[in-house]
């Protein structure tokens, strides 16, 4: 396994050099689960090169992760049938643990080998650490990995390309033995306090689904929520919401109001099909709009969402933020899916060129009713099947649709979903 991470980091170099020289390597160790690496360099000049580590899966892709001399970082992917052109990059999509797809470029530096340059995005990285699992998708192909010890991987390899920088290949050792934390030293006496979290309005959309005050609303609308979650109905005093359980991988939050309540949302029983009406109801831009809900309509354009994600509902109907977490509903009045996001236009643009129109997506009812399941909560289900004018579906709407509000602090801003 140490030969074969050595011969795809020596490819990899070639890129960085900008030549068809090889690397030479492994320097010292790096031994992480199934992650085996360590330092590299220039074959030609003997300088230091990068640190990497790679891992054989099971459908013959090798996969590497690598940290150069500058701190960049990059992913490559090597397959003894692929037969690739040099140079010719290709768009190639990230998911990790089915969250918000990252977009970024394979470079073809051999007809076996894909080398993935990745950009220095915080929110990328953390994913990268945490997550359990990742797809790749490109040319219509899905690849699956499962993500082992990726969150010691990545400090391990940054311990490497440290190491070597400080004291030059006479430091190369095991590079998986972190150094140990260094004490944090006691504020000055004449330190000033802390400064304080700036927080920030957090707004979305839940619906009632049992009589008892129990709430659906996505998790990223609580999410770093702090302090007390709120939650009213238009025109009714805000009351104290409590957060019962969450789903962060699918998205989903059970929270409950105390109280009784007579109207409270059913979902259909039936399967929903493309093509079929679908009214969205939320409350986006809560403060910046009008202080009520909104109600847009639109069709199911596709029952997948990216990455042909059977989770996922693709709807036409207009949803921005602050319309997470609400219900959408069929022409007969019952709930479909939970509002989740809308694809990002400027991500989107940026990747393709092009300006994407009238894509948002929506949970199904599917994965819904698993998660009500599994929190033992009582909820109506219906087939009914008159089709209703969308004003009496929102009127309907307006007895058990609630706007979540809570404040969150500013950093959680800006990784919050739509």
């Amino acid at each position: 396994m140490a030969c074969r991470a050595a011969a795809v980091a020596a490819l990899l170099w070639s890129i960085f050099a900008n030549s068809n020289a090889e690397a030479r390597g492994p320097y010292g160790s790096i031994s992480v689960g199934n992650w085996k690496g360590g330092a590299y360099t220039h074959d030609q000049t003997g300088s230091f090169s990068h640190c990497a580590a790679g891992a054989q899966y099971a459908s013959g892709v090798y996969f590497v992760v690598m940290i150069d001399g500058n701190g960049g970082w990059s992913l490559g992917f090597m397959h003894e049938q692929w037969r690739l052109r040099t140079g010719e990059a290709f768009p190639l999509t990230l998911t990790f643990d089915g969250q918000q797809p990252f977009n970024v470029h394979g470079v073809p530096i051999a007809d076996k080998l894909v080398r993935v340059p990745m950009p220095n995005n915080s929110a990328l990285i953390s994913q990268f650490r945490r997550a359990k699992a990742m797809t790749a998708y490109t040319q219509g192909q899905l690849f699956q990995f499962n993500l082992d010890q990726t969150g010691q991987l990545l400090p391990v390899l940054a311990n490497c390309v440290a190491k070597i920088r400080q004291s030059g290949l006479a430091s190369a050792g095991d590079f998986s033995v972190l150094p140990a934390a260094k004490p944090v030293a006691a504020a000055a006496p004449d330190s000033g306090p802390a400064k304080p979290d700036r927080l920030f309005d957090q707004t979305g959309t839940g619906f009632l689904v049992s009589t008892n005050g129990h709430l659906v609303t996505n998790a990223h609308v609580v999410h770093g929520c702090v302090g007390d979650i709120s939650g009213n109905l238009s025109g009714e005093a805000p009351a104290k919401l409590r957060l019962v359980s969450s789903d962060e991988t699918n998205d989903l939050a059970l929270l409950q109001v105390t109280g009784s309540f007579k109207d409270v949302a059913k979902i259909r029983d039936k399967a929903i099909q493309s093509g079929d009406s679908v009214v969205a109801i939320g409350y986006p831009f809560h403060g910046l709009l009008t202080s009520d809900f909104t109600v847009t309509t639109g069709i199911v354009s596709s029952l997948s969402g990216i990455l042909n994600d059977t989770r996922f509902l693709q709807i036409s109907a207009a949803v921005q933020p602050g319309n997470s977490g609400g219900p959408l509903l069929a022409a007969s009045g019952d709930v479909v899916g939970v509002v989740a996001a809308k694809l990002n236009a400027i991500k989107f643009a940026r990747a393709t060129g092009n300006i994407p129109e009238n894509i948002n997506f929506a949970i199904k009812t599917g994965a819904l009713r698993d998660f009500l399941d599994n929190s033992v909560v009582p909820y109506q289900i219906s087939d009914a099947k008159a089709e209703l004018k969308t004003a009496e579906i929102a009127r309907n709407a307006r007895g058990f649709t609630f706007l979540v509000s809570c404040k969150a602090k500013a950093k959680e801003k800006e990784t919050a979903k739509n």
